[in-house]
């Protein structure tokens, strides 16, 4: 049996000396996963990433309620010559999210189109017509399939805490249950014979007892199951008895009051006889005598707190020790100042008249916190998945200039965005693995610091780790940010000019030295992925799709990437080479900003191929008809390079296992990956 007296140690002690013993008795463990339904997931933490199973939308719906057309039937429209659509044939009437009927590509605002009835030659025969004063462009008033997201993508990392907003992400992703962590089991055992219920009919000496409301409402915040025992009075076998039955069905144990020295506090024996008390007093005040102890039962760890019986002090050391645990257990990080001022990344607009509630990402690069504004459809619930935050453009104004610093409302704790890289360029699926790795490691890391008494305060209570956020704008759009100083890294794929073949040594250099040295900056070209650029195509590739020349063909339908890409300028490189005209190549200026994207047009139909990576075709189950082979970099100020921040994440790049996993996609070579190729 240990020392039952009371004596007071340093709280960082304290705390080292009880995460040591609860990590012995196998008490630190993150809770066991458990499937449940989304209606029961809000405030729960992810036990593993949740990838999307179908796409959303997952056909093309019209954004607004009007006539579904084809839209180079309304070119030339106008005030002064408008045009007449057949309804039924050239014109279908369609609610907002109805389906978009085939061979239509384009809605017509009901308020736009005039209904006339127009009668024919023949004296039987009257149409009904709409009449058009504008002409359509193709999608225009159309959600394409995949706005939101595509079947595939990365929904929620591990160890995220769900969101409402996250609900309808996961819903509109085909998901009806979701994998989260169990919720700790906390029971709270309030002691005294001068104790009350609340609402008793008291007399002088009765205390209402309201700890244990204050305990459970603290323990429920933190996201825990909460049993609140009958009041149990200042008898040991009465007090052991309750305590020892909570244990079997508990993870946590708090009995409150009763654990000073006077002849009435039964605390320490109790926890003793049940586990190990490990420290009893700290110096701290209000609440020293608290008592921090573990038991093993039956290999489960188990946490033993007796917490003192003043409210103030219980509240306080609740909050000192109970709640790191319980956020430990889940992975769960405090929400702290609601406010941050930041430098905006790019200009933008709003119109007047209206609050606009402009979604962005935050992290520090340098001595500066950057916000990035991102998707601001309605229909857009990955944009509230992905914020950290929420800028307000007042109705009366027209919006922010780049470079401005604004106040940004946070989604997400400030140590997190102080600790956060930023990656900004060219898409690749393998982003989306490296971010949850970090996650994944973050907790090994917590964990294996765990198991030493040494700088406990430090390891689990601050986890170090940073977390990666990425933005797809394009190859020569990250290498800008970069020269501006706007993110830590970019991934690019930028064919060196006068380069003959996608060779080894054929990227990102010409294109470093025009767009980032010139201005002082120093980058590190860090091997990343070698991977395979085709042509993605339908199931059984109906068309017999081949080359590139197979484009030109009557009746074949292109989707392209947007300006900056790497994917455009290898695509604009070979056709240059081959000596094909882009205006030969229809689609060739209908453009995604990812893979992914690509990927869901041709599936959907609404294309008959576009150029992509092979992983891409296979997330949504596609052929592929292999091209080029190219190399996608990651380039890294030297500033960054040789930061704390990255090593984590340079780390997990030259780890074997994270190679693994990227090989498992299907079409990436990664022999050069973490291999620094070129200092510029």
């Amino acid at each position: 049996m240990s020392s039952l007296y009371l004596h007071d140690i340093p709280l960082d002690e304290a705390n080292a000396a009880w995460y040591a013993q609860l990590a012995a008795c196998g008490a630190l463990a993150a809770m066991p996963a458990e499937t449940v339904p989304l209606a029961q997931a809000l405030g729960r933490i992810t036990a593993a990433p949740v990838w999307a199973k179908i796409s959303s939308p997952h056909y093309h719906a019209s954004a607004m309620d009007g006539y579904a057309v084809r839209s180079n039937e309304t070119y030339g429209a106008s005030e002064s010559a408008p045009k007449r659509l057949t309804i039924g044939t050239q014109a279908i009437y369609v609610d907002t999210g109805d389906p978009l009927p085939a061979g239509l590509n384009a809605v017509i605002m009901r308020e736009h189109a005039e209904v006339l009835t127009i009668a024919a030659d023949a004296p039987a025969i009257v149409n009904t017509v709409i009449e058009i004063t504008q002409a359509v462009a193709p999608w225009q008033h159309v959600r394409a399939m995949g706005e939101d997201m595509v079947a595939s993508e990365l929904v929620l990392t591990a160890q995220h805490r769900i969101r409402p907003q996250d609900l309808g992400a996961l819903a509109g992703s085909g998901h009806a249950t979701v994998d989260v962590l169990r919720r700790p089991r906390v029971a709270i055992i309030p002691t005294g014979t001068e104790l009350v219920a609340a609402g008793s009919a008291v007399k002088p000496g009765d205390i209402i007892e309201y700890n244990s409301l204050v305990l459970g409402g603290f323990a429920e915040e933190c996201g825990a199951v909460v049993s609140r025992y009958p009041i149990q009075p200042d008898q040991y076998e009465a007090i052991k008895a309750t305590a020892q039955a909570a244990l079997a069905t508990h993870d946590l144990v708090i009995i409150n009051a009763g654990s000073s020295a006077g002849s009435e506090d039964y605390t320490s024996r109790v926890i003793d006889e049940l586990g190990r008390v490990c420290v009893h007093g700290v110096a701290i005040r209000p609440g020293h005598p608290v008592i921090l102890g573990a038991a093993s039962l039956a290999n489960d760890g188990k946490a033993l707190v007796g917490l003192p019986g003043y409210p103030v002090s219980a509240a306080v050391t609740f909050d000192l020790f109970c709640k790191p645990l319980l956020q430990h257990w889940q992975n769960q990080a405090p929400l702290p100042a609601p406010t941050m001022q930041a430098t905006l990344t790019r200009k933008v607009l709003s119109p007047m008249g209206d609050d606009e509630f402009l979604r962005v990402t935050l992290g520090r690069v340098g001595e500066r916190v950057v916000a990035t504004p991102i998707g601001s459809g309605a229909g857009v619930i990955t944009s509230m998945v992905k914020a950290d935050g929420i800028l307000l453009i007042p109705r009366f104004k027209e919006g922010f200039h780049a470079g401005e610093l604004v106040n940004v409302q946070l989604m997400t704790a400030p140590h997190l965005i102080h600790n956060t890289i930023l990656a900004i360029g060219s898409h690749d699926l393998t982003l989306d693995l490296l971010a949850n790795q970090l996650k994944i490691e973050n907790l090994k890391w917590k964990m294996e610091n765990g198991k030493s008494q040494i700088n406990f305060k430090f390891s689990i209570l601050n986890s170090q780790f940073p977390r990666l956020v990425s933005a797809h704008v394009g190859s020569q759009s990250g290498l800008l940010a970069l020269q501006r100083g706007e993110a830590h890294l970019a991934g690019s794929h930028l064919l060196d000019e006068g380069a003959s073949n996608g060779d080894a040594t054929s990227y990102n250099i010409d294109s470093i030295g025009k767009m980032i040295t010139p201005f002082g900056v120093r980058v590190q070209l860090l091997g990343f992925v070698k991977r395979v650029q085709g042509l993605m195509v339908r199931k059984g590739n109906p068309k017999a799709i081949t080359s590139l020349e197979d484009l030109t063909r009557q009746g074949m339908t292109f989707i392209n990437r947007q300006r900056g890409a790497g994917t455009r300028a290898l695509l604009d490189f070979e056709l240059r080479k081959r000596g094909i005209n882009p205006r030969q190549i229809a689609g060739y200026e209908r453009q995604e900003y990812t893979h992914l994207n690509v990927a869901a047009a041709v599936a959907s139909g609404a294309c008959d191929c576009g150029l992509g990576i092979l992983a891409a075709a296979r997330a949504l189950d596609l052929d592929f008809v292999p091209l080029f082979n190219e190399r996608y970099d990651l380039v890294i100020p030297i500033q960054h390079y040789e930061s704390t921040l990255l090593q984590p994440l340079l780390g997990i790049i030259r780890a074997p296992a994270f190679a693994a996993q990227v090989q498992a996609l299907g079409g990436y070579d990664t022999s050069q990956m973490g291999q620094v190729l070129a200092t510029l």
